[in-house]
């Protein structure tokens, strides 16, 4: 039997303000998980792919998934890569845009590809 390592830990503000950032890493998978705030009553999940170099974004107001590539050297942080990812998903929604799906999950790790199985992935 094999069982995986995983740190899971929530991170506040540091004058306890804002809402607090739930924080999953898998050392197998090579990814970071954040669970997080996206409205009154609604979460988003990022996953930072260390080992693709992809990052994914889900909220669960929405039926779709966001992918965006990053540069090894240079990962954006989680409030710019979430800026980044909602104002796509306002294009897409708002249909300034004649998005694609992404046709080829085969390109995506485990962790994005779960977590976006049951809807369309747009890249951001």
């Amino acid at each position: 039997m094999h069982a995986e390592t995983v740190l899971r830990m929530t991170i506040h503000g540091l004058d306890g303000e804002g809402n607090p950032q739930h924080l999953s890493m898998s050392k197998k998978e090579r990814t970071g998980t954040f669970a997080m705030q996206d409205g009154l009553n609604a979460t988003a999940v990022v996953v930072y792919d260390y080992g693709k170099l992809l990052v994914g974004y889900r909220s669960w107001r929405h039926r779709a998934c966001y992918v965006t590539r990053v540069d090894q050297d240079n990962i954006p942080g989680l409030d710019t890569i979430t800026e980044t990812f909602q104002h796509r998903q306002a294009e897409v929604k708002e249909g300034k845009d004649n998005a694609m799906a992404l046709a080829d999950r085969s390109i995506l790790g485990t962790t994005i590809n779960i977590l976006c199985s049951t809807v369309p992935i747009y890249w951001a």
